[in-house]
């Protein structure tokens, strides 16, 4: 008898998770900044959606046309809810890649995504998918691909082996996957305290180790512990994908896009000595250690003129989506901590200030007389964008469109949230996407719909809600017990949530 799981852990739910590299408009500014023609997104694939988050998100704030698959029918089933409550025809399947992919009534795809799918799938299934782009993904079309990648992973893939051995020991007897996990993260503790030599001759080991000790055990089990976990280098996957004729387009991760922000001035200078291409995109690998590479292919990559690239980028509209005040002047890139330039930085973040859309050629504009280029201002936007205090958005006629079932799918979220802080993301029709909202200004933001309107009415909102479900807040660690240790988190918090998240939310049409 076939298992019909193939490998792939079924009974432990993923996390709730969105995944921004899914958003078409993301990938967009992507292409146009590497010079490429983006197609019009007007058909798209998400191939393993786990719960569903990004696809309904997606689906309900924009007008393209969403399909999917998950074979796991626990998280279909809560996808299928998400669907539902945006009022939007989200095409949901709890099909096996093998069924989907020779489903008749599939149309051909502009986009297709699947994030950290083909690192824990088998090669019949790899192949399976690569055949599948190669028939369905438009000329012109981008796939996104997120996986792991060997250099990052070299030193742990024998601790992870170690951690299924120790699984497949410790689970025969039964029990849940989380408690499995539990025992062998325990274990695996335990050995490496042992100083064994492995360890040793692998010091930084241990620091890996500490870093996904603490995450989402849902997350780790489907990480770790799946019948299949396969890192690539980056040329073992250009070789994967030539059957279905792509070709590498760019990184999803806009840090990646410069350089200056990923490698030395030495290793600049030897990348600049070996030809662009795969081999070249394999070496940065080592030199910066890369754990999880995010990367749009496409299929017949469409090349720009200068002018058309400028043109096209000049259109652009973005937003800001932190709050200006709290925004610093550096940022965490691959490299390290790296302080941004104030005279270019200040004046952007300024012009942003009251978060509402801007175009690129806006900027450019603002910046006339600061000896400011336009080359800067993409960079600057890209880098912003990247560390998450900018957003791609939508042209106005798009969001007013998304506008409905993007407030009905947060409606959903909100009623979800009284009781559960599993998804962290509500839906805007501004950015064709998710932004994150926790379960606590979700919760505030329910209090304000129900008329209340005060930092003290808002935390008395929460507290009598987590109170009538015996549930409490925690704080470092510590269970606050009181009505009065309570409100001494809750009032600070609802406070900078009227003050600093509210005018944000707004702007971009979450309400």
């Amino acid at each position: 008898m076939s298992d019909w799981t193939d490998g792939y852990l079924t009974d432990v739910e993923y996390a709730h998770a969105y995944n921004k590299e899914l958003n078409p408009l993301v990938a967009r500014l992507a292409l146009l900044v590497a010079g490429l023609s983006p197609p019009r997104f007007g058909t798209a694939c998400e191939l393993g959606f786990g719960q569903g988050l990004s696809i309904n998100l997606h689906a309900a704030t924009s007008t393209t046309e969403w399909w999917g698959t998950d074979f796991n029918p626990t998280q279909v089933g809560f996808a299928h809810e998400l669907s539902a409550a945006s009022g939007v025809d989200v095409k949901l399947f709890d099909e096996s890649f093998a069924d989907f992919v020779h489903r008749r009534d599939l149309p051909d795809f502009d986009f297709i995504g699947m994030h950290g799918i083909w690192s824990w799938i088998s090669p019949e299934n790899q192949a399976l998918l690569t055949d599948f782009i190669r028939r369905k993904l438009k000329v012109r079309g981008i796939l996104y691909n997120g996986y792991n990648v060997v250099p990052g992973w070299a030193t742990f893939a024998p601790i992870r082996h170690l951690m299924v051995e120790h699984a497949a020991l410790s689970g025969a007897a039964g029990g849940s996957k989380l408690n499995v996990l539990k025992g062998t993260l325990e274990f695996v503790e335990r050995f490496l305290a042992t100083n064994p030599a492995f360890r040793r001759y692998n010091p930084l080991v241990v620091d890996r180790f500490d870093s996904i000790k603490g995450k989402d055990p849902h997350y780790l089990v489907h990480e770790f512990l799946n019948g299949h976990w396969r890192p690539s280098y980056f040329t073992t996957m250009v070789e994967a994908l030539a059957p279905a004729r792509l070709s590498f387009a760019c990184s999803a991760s806009y840090f990646e896009h410069y350089d200056p922000l990923n490698v030395t001035a030495e290793q600049w200078t030897l990348l600049q000595s070996v030809p662009d291409g795969p081999f070249r995109q394999s070496l940065r690998d080592f030199m910066i250690n890369q754990v999880f590479r995010r990367d749009y292919w496409a299929k017949g990559a469409g090349r720009l003129t200068p002018l058309q690239q400028a043109e096209a980028l000049n259109a652009e509209r973005l937003v800001l989506i932190s709050h200006r005040p709290k925004v610093e002047l550096k940022i965490r890139a691959p490299l390290g901590e790296v302080a941004l330039h104030a005279p270019v930085y200040d004046p952007i973040l300024d012009l942003f200030a009251d978060h509402q859309p801007k175009t690129i050629s806006e900027i450019v504009r603002a910046m006339q007389g600061r000896s400011v280029s336009f080359k800067q201002v993409v960079e600057a936007v890209m880098v912003l964008a990247g560390a998450g205090h900018l957003a791609s958005a939508q042209d106005e006629a798009t969001t007013a469109r998304g506008r409905p079932s993007a407030k009905r799918l947060n409606d959903g979220f909100l009623e979800r949230a009284r009781s559960a802080g599993d998804a962290d993301s509500l839906a805007s029709p501004v950015t064709g996407g998710g932004i994150a909202a926790t379960r606590l200004v979700q919760n505030f933001l329910l209090g304000l719909r129900k008329g209340r309107k005060t930092p003290a009415e808002l935390s008395e909102f929460v507290w009598q809600m987590l109170e009538s479900q015996g549930q409490k807040l925690i704080r470092e660690g510590q269970t606050l017990e009181t009505r009065e240790a309570s409100f001494a988190v809750l009032m600070p918090q609802a406070t900078g949530f009227l003050d600093e998240q509210l005018p944000i939310l707004k702007s971009l049409q979450i309400e």
